[in-house]
């Protein structure tokens, strides 16, 4: 019985396609505190991603399928603004023009289309910029770490949203 239950579960695993948009994962330790963000990479295929992927004004998770989540061991300063320690989904409003509202909501495991405004703990604006080179699938990275601080920066295609931390 058991071997028949191991193929079938062999079996149906081949079955389901593979996932387009595959999982990463970014840790960064700063000043003793863990910061780590987990998500799934939509890849653009071609596309532009603001605003033919995301439109302007519409609240997004920066990811697929689930919402992006950050996991901090210890409070921190995003963009001057006090975030505590715990699990947050993070989402956010991309504006043509202006600056964009980047959300770190207690809710931290949601489906991608599933914001709770009563959830949020943290807003804050930041100002994306153009990059020279363009990343074809969705990147969450630490392009620069201090002895107390860090960028913590979105890039899609030649999209860039870098977030100001602190650590104290």
């Amino acid at each position: 019985m058991t071997g028949a239950f191991l193929a079938l579960g062999a079996c149906s695993a081949k079955a389901q396609p593979g996932r387009r948009s595959q999982r990463g994962t970014v840790t960064q330790s700063i000043n003793g505190t863990e910061i780590s963000i987990r998500y799934y990479r939509p890849v653009l295929r071609g596309r532009t991603a603001f605003p033919d992927v995301v439109g302007w004004g519409r609240t997004w998770t920066p990811g697929a399928d689930s919402a992006t989540r950050l996991e901090t061991s210890g409070p921190l300063e995003i963009e001057g603004k006090a975030l505590p320690a715990g699990k947050y989904s993070i989402w956010v409003i991309p504006e043509e023009k202006d600056a964009w509202t980047v959300i770190f909501n207690r809710t931290a495991d949601a489906f991608h289309l599933s914001h709770d405004e009563s959830q949020d703990a943290l807003r804050v604006q930041a100002n994306g910029m153009t990059a020279a080179q363009s990343v074809e699938t969705l990147q969450m990275s630490f392009p620069l770490v201090d002895a107390d601080s860090a960028i913590m920066q979105l890039q899609w295609g030649t999209f860039v949203l870098p977030l100001h931390i602190h650590v104290r």
